[in-house]
């Protein structure tokens, strides 16, 4: 791999992590993997976000094109929100960094209790 091709990848790389690692997105995408929501079922799910900042989260996340914000019906107070095909392709990663942070929890716990 040439030098200029590892930069590429490596700020791609670095601007995706610091895009999903940015307060709530994680747990919104997570939040959105069961199925459509709407905003209340967003905030409701997700224990000590503002709305404030779940509001700017979600327009993040639209922008981003990994989930669509549908009407519901003509108003515009009746929203749901979804993962888009681009959003659902983060499934795996998402399930996976729950998945080694229940394990870094766990062996925590056991380095405490044996301490």
């Amino acid at each position: 791999m040439k030098q200029s091709d590892c930069q590429h990848t490596c700020s791609d790389f670095h601007s995706a992590i610091e895009f999903l690692g940015r307060r709530w997105m994680g747990m919104i995408l997570y939040t959105l993997m069961s199925g459509p929501k709407r905003y209340n079922e967003i905030h409701s799910s997700i224990d000590g976000i503002s709305d404030r900042l779940l509001t700017e989260r979600l327009n993040e996340l639209v922008n981003a094109a990994l989930i669509n914000k549908n009407l519901i019906d003509c108003s515009n107070k009746k929203v749901e929100y979804e993962l888009t095909a681009s959003g659902h392709a983060l499934k795996d990663v998402i399930v996976s960094i729950h998945r080694w942070v229940e394990v870094c929890e766990l062996e925590h716990k056991s380095k405490e209790a044996s301490s």
